[in-house]
């Protein structure tokens, strides 16, 4: 059944949650950084994770052609002034980082991330097979490409940061692999989309390479 047939949620609705769920990740994050002990603090600082925001919102809105894409890209760009806010709030952080090019630059990858897993999010919760597979594969596949850069990178690392750094790859993996289980909804649709998100693992480590996250 094409996604467009599907009950579309109202638009204001859907602005409201994604607000919401931006506001709540990103100072969720910052707290997560602070409080939780290594390696398991360093989830709160992964891209990956942070593409289960956009993913969620997506599966949530479900219907329509760009809706998912929209509530996907304004939940990142909110967690992204959240975090600085929550930072500011926190731990006296210039609030000036709220408009700094870094942040600017922080915005702008997370409409791009939240267009495509906010995409993603609703080709998952999609009748059509290709459409779930690809969409549940390509969760699972940030975290594999994820964890392919921690790899990377721990090569440049001292022993007790390569150690932390190889745990979080660790942990990442599970939780990649994890999610095509927990979130596929047959057992042809889990396998199909654990043997794509292999190749969609690659494609996401070499555009984290081409970001300047591996190095």
């Amino acid at each position: 059944m094409p996604d467009d047939s599907l009950t579309r949620r109202p638009l204001p609705l859907i602005l409201a949650v994604a607000v919401l769920g931006g506001l709540a990740l990103g100072a969720v994050d910052l707290i997560a950084q602070r409080e939780l002990p290594y390696p398991w603090a360093n989830l709160a600082n992964s891209s990956a994770v942070w593409a289960v925001g956009a993913f969620a919102v997506g599966a949530w809105v479900r219907a329509g052609r760009w809706r998912p894409a929209l509530a996907g890209a304004v939940l990142l760009v909110v967690a992204v002034e959240s975090y600085y806010l929550a930072a500011t709030l926190i731990q006296n952080d210039d609030i000036a980082n709220l408009w700094t090019t870094s942040s600017l630059i922080w915005m702008a990858f997370g409409v791009l991330a939240g267009v495509v897993f906010g995409t993603f999010g609703a080709w998952s919760r999609s009748g059509s097979l290709w459409r779930s597979v690809v969409g549940l594969a390509a969760l699972g596949a940030v975290f594999l490409a994820e964890a392919g850069v921690l790899v990377r990178r721990s090569s440049n690392m001292g022993e007790e940061y390569r150690t932390d750094s190889l745990t979080t790859a660790a942990i990442v993996t599970v939780i990649g692999l994890a999610l095509i289980v927990i979130l596929g909804r047959t057992w042809r649709t889990r396998l199909i989309a654990l043997a794509v998100a292999v190749p969609l693992a690659a494609l996401g480590f070499a555009g984290f390479a081409a970001a300047g996250f591996g190095a």
